[in-house]
């Protein structure tokens, strides 16, 4: 067991240096600028103190090494409280051994809760500690330590959580679970478990040895996954078989049932104690004003069941002279008897289990011995609080025969455990139970069922939703362009005024190829920068730099519809998309080149579907080339003429676009048969 951010760093930190093959974090929120440092506050290693910079460093050292980072794609709701581009500080800027991936592959409502990592598939951490910022303080919890400060060099309140460490068996199987979570969350295959050496750190002495370890999951039920409740049916189960003292550690306390099954075993129990340890306030607004009515109805379904004398609810509170604090509680820890240890990340709420995913680990004892370390454990952790040892907390209730008045009267070095009134709530219960605090996944609005079904994913959902934005916005582009005074702008004598002015300039070539990059992201009528171009540089030229104008577009827009549609059409298609990449690998060329030939939708929106459906590059350059050529070339030629054209067809323009027509299906064919041939050689 690891008490507070400074003894896990410190043991985690260690445990990194000793990695030999693979690392795999996994959490609910990862921050880059964490300092990685023990309760010395000090880097002595010659590695960075920085989180990131400590692992770019330590996998530049160890060649072999490959660390995995799977963090919760989180809710906007959190967008103020989190790093803003974590994908740009650990996937772009670091070496590409890290791999970073933002994991949403949850239903509708829900969250990655678990906080995990495994090093070298031998030493695995589990617990309530993201690796983020204001985690880190030191096991004294003073109220003005210097080093407890966050990136921005401001001060925070004291904090406390626990970790376990595992090896063994208990780490293999960790191991394994990690690697479903990357596998399902990344979508890549991860490497295979190899255990090629023992990680684990000179700085820590186990607790426990040859024991078994238990774990228990929430996963909630989506997209083929069954679900599991393991964390609630332990959490129930432990209070069934609670004899004499049930000690707690948590952040929330709003889940009914496990309230109403506590009020029931103490009344069989009538010598049962309860003593739950929880953070005085929440602190940010969502927590304040929904889970503080879930502790309030939890609390008063143990006094209506008479039981409430034996149960207490305290606060770890902090003092130095005059000056009056409380540590926040963060921890998931529970102690039944001498029985049973548990330590995870979930909360004592409805989202812990059967909406968020969690992982605890139990220890329940098989021999004297392990009973004496779980009531050493139990004895350490109200110390802790109390400003007390081990000892002295087992001398006390020895003493008093009771956990609640040891708890309550023993206090050193200016800590204390301080009872928590929070009062009454007229809070709705809608909003707490449907909203802050559902039992499952909320379910998905009536107009969008169609696309996302009724229980979504969340990755799903707002895929979605951001496609209906961006063809919101895609619409809204090409009808300003016609409806509004900037229809002025799409004026072929417009744009010609415009290249005439950059045509003077000695890189009007980057100029034109600019605009029609830019022009092709805003809707912007290719067509008309093509006749445009061709009017002002001359047939030839202008066609050399309409051409490159054009699939420089066509590139870019391919590349934003590839990284933002991509999810979305896999998840609204399933197997109908492969079928259609499998007809696109056999007709690539021609089918693009039809397209671009006889224009379905306009030259953006064919670029980024392109792009999202994933059609083979050189599939989807080529063909452009091919179906926008005979426009360019004939667009090149006659210039703004073409509208005279269109308007009024001779017949040599006739005969003259179809020789093109001919001469383009003679080249798409040839060029789709060499493409299938090279390909057929590749596998």
């Amino acid at each position: 067991m690891l008490i507070d951010g400074g003894n896990y760093f410190k043991a985690l930190r260690e445990t990194l240096l000793n990695a030999r093959s693979t690392v795999f974090i996994v959490g609910w929120d990862i921050d880059s600028r964490t300092q990685l440092v023990g309760e010395n506050g000090k880097a002595d290693d010659g590695l960075p103190r920085g989180f990131v910079d400590f692992l770019s460093a330590l996998v530049k050292r160890r060649r072999g090494l490959l660390v995995h980072i799977l963090a919760w794609d989180y809710s906007a709701l959190y967008a103020l409280e989190r790093e803003l581009l974590p994908f740009v500080s650990f996937g772009w800027l670091t070496p590409r051994r890290v791999q970073f991936c933002l994991d949403d592959n949850l239903p509708l409502g829900a969250s990655h809760h678990q906080k995990l990592v495994v090093v070298d598939d031998a030493v695995a951490f589990c617990g309530g500690l993201d690796l983020t910022l204001r985690r880190w303080d030191r096991s004294e919890h003073r109220l003005d330590d210097p080093l407890r400060v966050d990136s921005a060099g401001q001060p925070y309140g004291p904090f406390h959580d626990v970790q376990a460490m595992v090896d063994g068996k208990a780490a293999l199987a960790l191991a394994e679970f990690v690697r479903t979570r990357w596998r399902r969350g990344a979508c890549r295959r991860p490497p295979p478990i190899c255990r090629v050496s023992d990680p684990w750190p000179r700085c820590v002495s186990p607790d426990f040895s040859a024991v078994d370890v238990g774990i228990a999951r929430t996963q909630p039920e989506f997209d083929g996954l069954a679900p599991a409740r393991e964390v609630e049916a332990l959490f129930l189960d432990s209070i069934d078989h609670a004899e004499r003292t049930i000690y707690i550690e948590n952040q929330f306390l709003t889940c009914t049932r496990f309230a109403g099954r506590l009020a029931r075993r103490m009344r069989e129990q009538r010598g049962l104690e309860t003593v739950i340890v929880g953070p005085r306030v929440h602190g940010s607004w969502i927590p304040e004003h929904t889970m503080v009515g879930g502790r309030i109805r939890f609390m008063r379904i143990l006094v209506e069941a008479g039981v409430a004398d034996r149960v207490r609810l305290f606060y770890p509170q902090v003092r130095k002279g005059t000056q009056t604090g409380d540590t926040k509680v963060h921890s998931k820890v529970m102690v039944v008897d001498d029985v049973l240890l548990r330590i995870g990340s979930a909360n004592l709420n409805n989202r812990s289990m059967g909406l968020d995913t969690e992982c605890d680990l139990a220890i329940e004892a098989r021999s004297g011995t392990d009973r004496l370390a779980i009531t050493r454990i139990r004895d350490i952790l109200v110390g802790h609080h109390c400003g007390a040892s081990a000892e002295q907390i087992s001398e006390s209730l020895q003493r008093t025969g009771s956990l609640i008045a040891t708890a309550a009267q023993v206090s050193n070095r200016g800590h204390q455990l301080v009872p928590i009134h929070d009062g009454d709530t007229t809070l709705n219960d809608w909003l707490v139970h449907r909203i802050a605090d559902p039992e499952g996944p909320i379910a998905a609005p009536v107009f969008l069922r169609h696309f996302v079904g009724a229980r979504p994913s969340v990755g799903r959902f707002w895929r979605v939703v951001r496609v209906f934005g961006a063809a919101f916005v895609l619409a809204s582009l090409i009808l300003v362009w016609h409806w509004t005074p900037l229809s002025d702008l799409i004026r072929p004598e417009a744009i010609q005024a415009w290249l005439e002015g950059v045509s003077q300039s000695s890189v009007a070539p980057l100029l034109v190829v600019g605009a029609f990059v830019v022009g092709g992201l805003v809707a912007f009528p290719v067509t008309l920068l093509i006749a445009a171009t061709a009017a002002t540089f001359g047939p030839l030229l202008g066609f050399v730099y309409a051409a490159i104008g054009t699939i420089a577009s066509a590139l870019v827009t391919y590349v934003f519809g590839a990284q933002l549609g991509r999810g979305l059409l896999e998840d609204l298609l399933g197997s109908r998309l492969y079928r259609i990449r499998r007809t696109i690998a056999r007709r690539g060329v021609l089918a693009v080149a039809a397209v671009r030939l006889v224009p379905i939708a306009p030259f953006t929106v064919v670029n980024l579907v392109a792009g999202a459906t994933r059609i083979p590059v050189q599939d989807y350059l080529v063909g452009t080339v091919l179906g926008m050529a005979p426009g360019m070339v004939v667009l090149s030629v006659l210039g703004f003429q073409i509208l005279g054209v269109i308007m009024r067809p001779t017949a040599t323009n006739v005969l003259l676009f179809l020789t093109a027509m001919i001469a383009w299906i003679g080249l798409s064919i040839g060029m789709q048969a060499i493409l299938l041939r090279a390909r057929g050689h590749r596998t």
